[in-house]
């Protein structure tokens, strides 16, 4: 009955069977690893963010370019304070409003962002506070430029003048009269009666999109690979049984024999 698994038809079912689940169970393993490495390195972005908010400032030009091993880290900046922009369509406690960030001008001849504090409702430039006149040092999170349409970040156009949707020296560009550090800083004690706004762990250390592509592809490959034994155990069955049939006569083949024999 079994005679039919030697054919060349079986042959190469069976071998395809043989390369095609271990090839499923590799690739599954592979993305879940992938899902697991990235959940590591949001565990450990978030908690050198946490001790970073501990750690003695540094100055600022001692770490950039802004990497995932700076990124969060304190730093501390010297200059006069400039052009002011509000940020709008920024969440924090869960409840919507806006940075209000200003260009520091640095004795280095560069602008280095400042967000100085969070407020909430709509972008309003009469409530947000003027920056200190005079000369000021700041001491705050270092962060990476932001990115439009990552991690929340808005990618909208046309906002009003004064506004800008992301924190980036390319955004900033045209809408500042002064050469730009390419990334920004949050002070640890916002200004006048604002909401600190936390450092964040640098860009692809979170849980994003990617992270749980990841995992989809996880259970897309395991179901394939059980999708591929379903079908070997179906096609088997089937086979049996038209062996079973064939051998009641009861095929179309079988059927034409017996009537010439008759």
């Amino acid at each position: 009955m079994y005679r039919f698994l030697l054919t060349r038809r079986w042959w190469g079912i069976n071998v395809f069977v043989l390369l095609a689940i271990p090839f499923c169970i590799f690739m599954g393993t592979w993305q879940l690893s992938r899902f697991e490495g990235r959940v590591q390195d949001h565990r450990e972005a978030d908690d050198q963010v946490t001790a970073d908010q501990h750690e003695a400032a540094r100055p600022l030009r001692e770490l950039l370019p802004v990497d995932k091993a700076t990124s969060g880290r304190q730093v501390t900046a010297t200059g006069h304070y400039g052009r002011q922009l509000l940020v709008p369509d920024r969440e924090l406690d869960d409840r919507r409003g806006y940075y209000v960030l200003t260009l520091l001008r640095t004795d280095g001849g560069k602008a280095l962002p400042v967000v100085r504090g969070w407020l909430p409702g709509s972008a309003d430039t009469a409530k947000a506070p003027a920056p200190p006149a005079g000369e000021v040092t700041v001491t705050g999170a270092l962060q990476a430029s932001e990115t439009p349409g990552d991690n929340g970040v808005s990618a909208q156009g046309g906002l009003p003048s004064g506004q800008t949707a992301a924190i980036s020296s390319a955004s900033l560009v045209n809408l500042v009269p002064y050469d730009l550090y390419d990334a920004w800083v949050t002070l640890d004690k916002a200004d006048s009666g604002m909401k600190a706004v936390p450092a964040t762990a640098p860009a692809g250390s979170g849980l994003d999109l990617k992270a749980f592509q990841n995992l989809g592809y996880t259970g897309e490959w395991f179901v394939f690979a059980g999708f591929v034994v379903f079908m070997w155990f179906r096609l088997l069955r089937r086979e049996i049984e038209f062996a079973r049939d064939a051998e009641m006569g009861l095929t179309p083949e079988a059927a034409k024999q017996t009537s010439v024999t008759v």
